[in-house]
């Protein structure tokens, strides 16, 4: 921020309502000049749209998918091509949806910038936002569209048979969207991708974001789309799969995992959380790292361990901490998610997630 966008900030600060004219009179310059100043404080984000709107502070902007969840579980073997008796769930998922829910029951002011269709699943969408706490005030609405759902199909005993993906809507999500939120994006304490997002809008994200970006890679095949823009993200968080594909690095131990986070840190990454399953954590920066084993748990459902794990990432970075306990906590979220029966865990909290830090803390000392 230049001397005079930081007075001319500091006056607006006092007065948001003041105008351009009062401006310019009190710098001595003119009108045009004040206008180009409050344009740069915008793309800045000190200053979020019309009516000089100051950003909320402390919040964290979600750029990724959410998808109405339509499951069908078959009371008996699956007869094809007919009928069959069961039960059938509609429930809210998607990679960017999971990780604001766990952000809100971490505490965390979050907003989700997506793409709704204009269909009934998009009424769900908002309805699930609005009750959470999760603004969707900036989403894309798409005339016509039809919002990102999951349809699959399980048979008596709970195992998926088939399942039919309708993601087309994401690609509405192009640079021009980001770039009308620019200010938004750049007033927030994090900005959160997952790689659902086009890889163009990825791209505009890690270019033209200032502030700080966690991206999560989704799958081995969606990683290829953050490849490019290793660099210029500040937190990446992989699973194994994802990490040997984008290092080349086959992970078989400390050294391997220690090897491939080394090539991904090259890039100019700053922080890499590889999350291992049953093995628990790799994580490194350009200081140090730690390999930290799973906290003990009941699992129930491994489904969502990975959203709460990338969201106390997020927790602990506007907590100001550090790679180590950063690592514990996305470790502590992980077991808390496992031990719910659904993708959230309702038991998930700031509370929670300290104190199953603390318990395998002492848990290791034993």
């Amino acid at each position: 921020m230049t001397k005079r966008e930081r007075q001319i900030l500091d006056w607006i600060i006092q007065d948001p309502m003041v105008t351009q004219e009062t401006l310019a009179k009190r710098a001595g310059i003119a009108r045009s000049s004040v206008a180009v100043h409050v344009s740069n404080l915008m793309k800045k984000g000190h200053i979020v749209g019309k009516g000089y709107i100051l950003p909320e502070v402390g919040y964290v902007a979600v750029a990724g998918a959410v998808n109405v969840d339509i499951g069908g579980r078959s009371a008996g073997p699956l007869v094809g091509r007919d009928s069959n008796p069961g039960t059938v769930t509609v429930s809210m998922g998607g990679v960017g949806r999971n990780i604001a829910h766990n952000l809100r029951m971490l505490g965390v002011k979050v907003s989700l910038l997506t793409a709704l269709g204009e269909d009934p699943n998009a009424g769900l969408v908002t309805e699930s936002c609005q009750r959470l706490g999760i603004d969707l005030s900036r989403a894309l609405h798409v005339p016509g569209g039809t919002t990102s759902s999951y349809l699959f199909l399980s048979d008596e005993t709970g195992d998926m048979v088939l399942a039919v993906s309708d993601m087309d809507i994401y690609e509405k999500l192009t640079p021009a969207y980001f770039a009308h939120n620019q200010g938004f994006l750049n007033g927030a304490s994090l900005v959160v991708a997952d790689a659902n997002l086009p890889a163009e809008a990825l791209e505009y994200l890690a270019s033209h974001c200032t502030a700080p970006l966690l991206v999560d890679p989704v799958s081995t095949v969606k990683s290829e789309k953050i490849r490019p823009i290793l660099g210029k993200i500040h937190t990446l968080k992989p699973n194994r799969l994802e990490a040997e594909s984008l290092s080349g690095v086959k992970i078989t131990d400390r050294d391997s995992a220690r090897q491939a986070a080394k090539v991904l840190l090259g890039t100019g990454l700053q922080r890499v959380f590889i999350s291992l399953g049953e093995q628990g954590v790799f994580a490194a920066d350009h200081e140090q790292d730690i390999w930290l084993p799973c906290c003990p748990a009941q699992p129930k459902s491994a489904t969502g361990a990975g959203d709460a794990f990338a969201a106390a990432l997020a927790w602990s970075f506007l907590e100001g901490e550090d790679l180590i306990e950063s690592a514990r906590a996305a470790n502590a979220a992980a077991a808390i998610a496992v031990e719910g029966e659904k993708t959230i865990n309702p038991d998930m909290s700031a509370d929670a997630v300290q104190r199953r830090m603390q318990e395998q803390e002492e848990f290791n000392h034993e």
